[in-house]
């Protein structure tokens, strides 16, 4: 697993094979404090593919940060923000601050705490216990991965711009068509993730700037070419704003991509020859920026178009479409589709070569390969058979992992500055957030109870309700841990690296 301990003696260059033979471990990659943990780069990929020496280290991060950009903007990041912008009318700044809030700055922040421990999420959580370090990053994982996202983008894919090419042509939209477009979609995806040194050229380097030339051109004419409707806010877009943001920020479920994605970009990082702890540190961060400024970009224009296009405001694929129709007309109908092909691509891609990276830690005789491959076959049925019961499912999920992982990352943060380890910090903040994220999720699944009796103390409510109580259990457990002397104990006295403080 990725967080197991390396002797403080290795090099930062030391590599050697797994079990399975596919992959090699690379120490280096620790928190301040001393501790080393491995980061799996593929034997086959140091062989086959030596450093690049064409672009420079600033060259490779831009390349980086458009991969990175890529991963995380997948279908729900193309819907929703148009049906924001058509839903928020006059609150349309709050709206859109608030998805800005949890859509951008937090992923943002999640890829700088990862890079800065260099554990990844399984390391992360195993801070707060052992058994949680594997189920809470197996659920982020699932929930991301196999069970829902990766096949999720693949019927959102057919369904957006397929289908209607293939009625445009005249061509026949059934089952069948469904299951060649998934087969086809899945082969190009594992073709793609089966070599993670090579994302950043194929996926940084081709697919964004295409997917981002789309986007502009779309967004250009119709915000040039058409009026703003002047539709007026209902429901929680004027009641709550802010909060209605941060809940749709939720959804496109990118803070949960950035503790696996983020040791995507490190991978990449390191098969392209940046290979300090220091340095692939310092490239992550700077990735993260320039994919955070340009989902924050391209977030606001297609806000913007939603005010613009005509279709039910609560239906962002739909204002999508029509935009792309009156705007550009059959060519239209083309654009859209390639946006939406080239979006769920990519995402595809980064969900898979991450899920592949996390399961191979897990199982570790297990290759790398297989379990690229039987991720890509389980969600290629799901995505044939449908995924309405998911669906039910994903809403609640996310409304409890969201807050766990928030907990965990700015925890991670304030650990990075801490001479020792924090212990309690951990523990009470994910306990309380928890138990919240666990209320909200209860409420979005019908049973209302215990979040109308929080609700009476006047603080409460199901989508930010649970962050100044989790901010408060979290700075109980810091002081614990500051009266315990874990904030400034020694490595060399049992700090940070002592395993029995850091795995109690």
């Amino acid at each position: 697993m990725s967080a197991a301990r390396q002797p403080s003696s290795r090099s930062t260059n030391d590599a050697r094979p797994n079990r399975s033979g596919e992959a090699a471990e690379c120490a280096g990659f620790g928190s301040p404090g001393g501790r080393a943990y491995p980061l799996r780069v593929h034997a086959d990929e140091l062989e086959e593919n030596p450093v690049p020496t064409k672009s420079g280290p600033a060259g490779r991060v831009l390349t980086t940060g458009l991969m990175l950009f890529a991963l995380f903007f997948g279908a729900g990041n193309l819907i929703f923000p148009p049906a924001l912008g058509a839903s928020a009318g006059s609150r349309l700044v709050p709206v859109v601050l608030g998805f800005l809030a949890t859509g951008v700055l937090m992923p943002l922040v999640g890829v700088i705490a990862v890079s800065t421990s260099g554990e990844g999420i399984t390391g992360i959580a195993g801070r707060v216990g052992p058994r949680f370090g594997v189920l809470m990053p197996l659920a982020v994982n699932l929930s991301i991965g196999p069970l829902y996202a990766v096949p999720r983008v693949a019927t959102v894919s057919y369904e957006l711009a397929t289908r209607p090419v293939l009625a445009l042509l005249g061509l026949p939209t059934g089952r069948p068509a469904l299951a060649v477009h998934v087969l086809v979609f899945f082969a190009v995806s594992v073709l793609l993730a089966l070599r993670p040194s090579r994302m950043a050229d194929r996926v940084g380097g081709w697919l964004t700037p295409a997917l981002l030339v789309l986007i502009a051109v779309l967004c250009t004419v119709v915000l040039i070419g058409m009026p703003v409707q002047g539709r007026t806010a209902v429901g929680e877009y004027a009641a709550r704003p802010f909060a209605a943001g941060l809940t749709r920020g939720y959804m496109t479920m990118d803070m949960l991509a950035a503790t696996v994605f983020g040791i995507v970009v490190m991978t990449s990082l390191r098969s392209q020859g940046i290979t300090t702890r220091r340095s692939i540190m310092r490239a992550t961060c700077w990735s993260g920026i320039i994919a955070a400024l340009l989902l924050a970009v391209v977030y606001v224009g297609l806000a913007l178009l939603g005010t613009r296009a005509v279709g039910d405001a609560g239906d962002g694929t739909a204002l999508l479409r029509s935009a792309a129709a009156s705007s550009l007309g059959t060519a239209g109908v083309v654009v859209f589709a390639a946006i939406v092909l080239l979006a769920c691509l990519t995402t595809s891609v980064g969900l898979l070569s991450a899920w592949g990276q996390f399961s191979n830690d897990l199982w570790p005789r297990v290759s790398f390969t297989r379990e690229v491959l039987a991720a890509a076959l389980v969600s290629l049925v799901l995505a044939n058979l449908g995924l309405a019961a998911i669906l039910t499912v994903v809403s609640p999920l996310t409304l409890l992992l969201y807050p766990i992982t928030i907990t965990l990352v700015l925890v991670t943060l304030v650990d990075v500055v801490a001479p020792g380890h924090l212990r309690a910090a951990y523990r009470w903040g994910v306990v309380c957030s928890t138990a919240l994220g666990l209320v909200s999720a209860l409420s979005d699944l019908g049973w209302t109870a215990p979040s109308r009796l929080l609700a009476r103390t006047g603080l409460w409510n199901d989508q930010t309700g649970w962050i100044l109580p989790t901010a408060v259990f979290a700075v109980v457990g810091l002081v614990i841990d500051v009266v315990a002397g874990r904030w400034s104990m020694p490595v060399e006295q049992g700090g940070r690296g002592d395993p029995a403080v850091h795995r109690p």
